[in-house]
């Protein structure tokens, strides 16, 4: 910890910075928990639930920085050694005015506002260290508490940028806001089905965006389909050990929900005659709650 400890000192020193008087401590025991995560883990993205926002002004820390933080990271991230290959991507979500403030393993200072979609902050590491990240969810404004999401990923296509953009596997993708990406498939497509990890459910109740539709849902879709259709139908289902539900925004604007009509009595919706457009999708949990791991299934030869 002296190690970095210094290093940010060096940091903000070559930076032409001086420590504020009241400032975030970064050897404090984080709020909402320590993650250990290998580079190509399994649950990507991990999304973890913290309250943004704090007494301390994090443009303290530099002027690139805003909001207000706490005085202890929100989360703390040990990152092991990775090939190179994937970038460490972290940003936040909320229906707040969020930002966010990292401290990297060699003690360099990282900060956003809105650089992700819909005004979300969001950090890209291309080539990121093995280490410690210490990493504070911001509110911007004003130093109330509000409810966030702060996802960690490796995956280009779980959070669109607004600057650089975003791709998803199996064609181009629009980004759009989502909360993991997008995809463009026509009928016929390979490999079928189509995968996609999520986290289901959310804080708004399915049953106001359409009577009928049921579960906890997020705000934003989890993922968007620009589908170009054919002679095959088409079906989107879950998979998940938690009770999970959908809703599907057809292109002509009409909702699809369902529950319990695929196997093992996860959702399930079918389309006969799909028409070609965009699809949005949103997978939620039965009833409210934390958010629940769960698989979106796209696919033209589902069978019970």
């Amino acid at each position: 910890m002296y190690k970095k400890t210094l290093l940010a000192a060096v940091a903000m020193s070559a930076l032409g910075l001086s420590a504020p008087a009241m400032a975030q401590d970064y050897s404090a025991e984080p709020n909402y928990g320590t993650f250990s995560i290998q580079p190509g883990f399994a649950d990507d993205p991990r999304v973890i639930n913290v309250q943004s926002g704090g007494s301390v002004d994090a443009s303290g820390i530099s002027s690139d920085c805003a909001g207000y933080i706490s005085d202890a990271p929100d989360v703390r991230l040990n990152y092991g050694q990775g090939s190179g290959t994937l970038p460490l991507i972290i940003g936040a979500m909320a229906d707040s005015d969020t930002t966010l403030v990292i401290n990297a393993p060699d003690g360099s200072w990282y900060c956003d506002d809105d650089r992700g979609a819909d005004l979300n902050p969001l950090i890209r590491f291309h080539q990121p260290q093995a280490g410690q990240y210490d990493i504070w969810v911001g509110t911007y404004g004003g130093s109330d508490l509000h409810p966030a999401r702060l996802y960690i990923t490796e995956l280009e296509s779980t959070l669109a940028d607004d600057q650089g953009g975003s791709s998803s596997g199996g064609g181009s993708s629009g980004g759009g806001g989502t909360n993991y990406g997008s995809v463009s498939l026509q009928s016929g497509f390979t490999p079928d089905p189509y995968l996609v990890r999520v986290q289901a459910g959310g804080s708004m109740s399915a049953s106001n965006m359409a009577s009928g539709c049921a579960g906890y849902v997020s705000s934003a879709a989890d993922f968007e389909l620009d589908y170009t259709s054919g002679s095959l139908p088409l079906y989107i289902s879950a998979d998940a050990m938690a009770d999970t539900t959908l809703v599907v925004r057809a292109p002509n604007g009409s909702y699809y929900c369902d529950d319990d009509s695929g196997e093992g009595n996860n959702p399930r919706v079918w389309l006969q005659t799909p028409m070609t457009g965009r699809y949005q999708i949103w997978v939620g949990t039965f009833s409210s709650g934390s958010l629940q791991a769960a698989e979106l299934n796209i696919s033209e030869l589902y069978s019970e």
